[in-house]
């Protein structure tokens, strides 16, 4: 299973992790969790439900929440 890397198109810290992912060419799969519920719901089950990004998960773990001890928190809006 590749990287998974879970961003927000916003969050400056999103594309520091995915810069540094690209720069160590590793092979990853990226989801921006405000454009891809599926992917949202995904991350907080992966983060035991924080909605801080950017998120790296490796064999469908989380390895990394934030990034250099920041993060952007992402809200979602319920839908009904």
């Amino acid at each position: 299973m590749a990287v998974e890397l879970f961003t927000t198109a916003w969050c400056p810290h999103s594309a520091a992790a995915r810069d540094e992912l690209e720069w160590r060419g590793e092979t990853f799969v990226e989801y921006d969790v405000d454009q891809n519920r599926a992917a949202y719901d995904r991350m907080l089950a992966l983060t035991g439900g924080q909605r801080t990004v950017p998120v790296i998960a490796e064999e469908g773990k989380p390895v990394q929440v934030g990034w250099a001890g920041q993060g952007c928190l992402v809200h979602h809006e319920e839908q009904p």
